[in-house]
């Protein structure tokens, strides 16, 4: 096989100056065993959890490699603003890492940058730091999955149910600080078995009045042994959606956190003739097919970069831990870019013969680290993959969705694409 290049050694330099978002795992440890955990009986594709909590002497010298890299031609912005995110295992549980990391860029006064804080934290200890969160505007999403029956899989470790507290701690954030609860709070719920989509959505309007992001469970990296268990434990977005007698109205107040809108979203920003992603597709026009690069996996360190507890360099926390791009350890980074560009353009070539028969290469969002086969002998096998008949058939739903929702289009074009 030939081996092309679509990403170089510069570019991907390149978009790790240009990040808009890090993402820290402070700590593996969580106060809570739920039983479907990312990193629980289920899966077999992370790190081994050690109760380990991230030192900010070991990241501090990554910090101040990004400063040098903002002030390099590389950077492409003269104020850009980064998110720093705060991830676990539950991070309020490592406050001390995150005080420190906030107190130092806080600090560094840089001319290329600007820092936004967010967390993801299942709320058990939101009635300690809430103070410290409000001050510092942190925008928190919350975790739980609608009522008492609906999170009776987050459990503590001993087994306990835990809804009651953390409903508790919820409901003394909205009061103590309502104005800081409407504009930096977000919910997201986990779709099983216990659950459904109208559950998840009937729940939040009415104790919070605020629409959720839910996500089903990950697919990627089940044990064998395990998998039975886990299919009974899976619920599918789609199909709970339209088990709803008012799926049309759930989907038009979910809007993008709907499957169905989502999709469509999608393709009109993919195949819209009134869609640009950037100025140069205005000005000269949208690339030809050999230029697309293959499946939909977002290009290294362009959506963020997510550093785990080990030091483990990954471009999102929602792949493997075999995939890591680098590591920092001993307050060292070891990130060789030419490594990451060969190892992106291998996988790359691995798919692009079935890529380039797809008929919705463009649109596609196929991640290349959830194809089952990439690292192995085998020819990867990709589940989104669109023959002439299944792409007419995609664009034919797609259609009478408009059809039959015409405001949709408005809305999309003019509250996504056109922002």
């Amino acid at each position: 096989m030939n081996m092309r290049e679509y990403i170089s050694e510069t570019d991907v330099r390149s978009f790790l100056t240009n990040t808009p978002q890090i993402t820290f795992e402070v700590t593996d440890k969580c106060n809570l065993s739920c039983e479907y955990c990312g990193y629980g009986k289920f899966y077999s594709n992370y790190s081994k959890r050690g109760n380990k909590r991230m030192s900010f002497k070991q990241i501090k010298p990554f910090i101040d490699y990004l400063v040098q890299l903002w002030e390099t031609p590389l950077n492409k912005s003269i104020k850009n603003n980064i998110y720093i995110s705060f991830y676990g295992g539950e991070p309020l549980l490592n406050m001390d890492f995150i005080r420190t990391m906030i107190e130092y860029t806080e600090n560094l006064n840089s001319p290329f940058r600007s820092f936004t804080y967010s967390m993801t934290t299942n709320a058990i200890l939101l009635n300690k730091y809430m103070d410290y969160l409000v001050e510092k505007k942190i925008h928190l999403l919350l975790s739980i999955d609608g009522n008492e029956y609906n999170t009776s899989y987050r459990i503590d470790h001993k087994g306990n149910p835990v809804f009651n507290q953390i409903v508790n701690n919820i409901e003394l954030l909205e009061q103590k600080y309502p104005s800081f609860f409407e504009s930096n709070v977000e919910f997201n719920a986990v779709l099983h078995n216990r659950n459904s989509v109208s559950e998840i959505l009937d729940f939040f309007k009415r104790e919070y009045n605020k629409i959720p992001s839910i996500g089903e469970l990950n697919t990627s990296g089940i044990c064998e042994d395990m998998r039975s268990e886990f299919e009974k434990t899976y619920n599918n977005k789609v199909e709970s959606l339209y088990s709803s007698e008012n799926y049309t109205e759930i989907e038009k107040e979910l809007f993008l956190n709907s499957p169905t809108y989502h999709s469509a979203t999608m393709f009109l920003l993919k195949n819209s003739p009134f869609s640009f992603l950037n100025y140069n597709e205005l000005m000269y026009g949208r690339p030809d097919d050999s230029e697309v690069v293959p499946t939909g996996t977002c290009l290294p360190f362009t959506k963020r970069i997510f550093i785990t507890v080990n030091g483990n360099i990954l471009p999102c926390e929602r792949i493997g831990h075999q995939f890591s791009l680098g590591k920092i350890s001993d307050e060292k980074i070891d990130l060789d870019f030419a490594y990451i560009a060969n190892k992106y353009n291998h996988y790359y070539n691995r798919v692009k013969s079935s890529c380039k028969k797809c008929h919705n290469k463009r649109g596609c969002y196929q991640c290349i680290f959830n194809l089952a086969d990439i690292d192995s002998k085998q020819k990867p096998l990709c589940y989104g993959y669109m023959d002439e008949a299944d792409f007419e058939k995609y664009k034919d739903n797609m259609f009478r969705f408009f059809k039959n929702r015409p405001e949709s289009y408005a809305k999309i074009m003019n509250e996504v694409t056109i922002k």
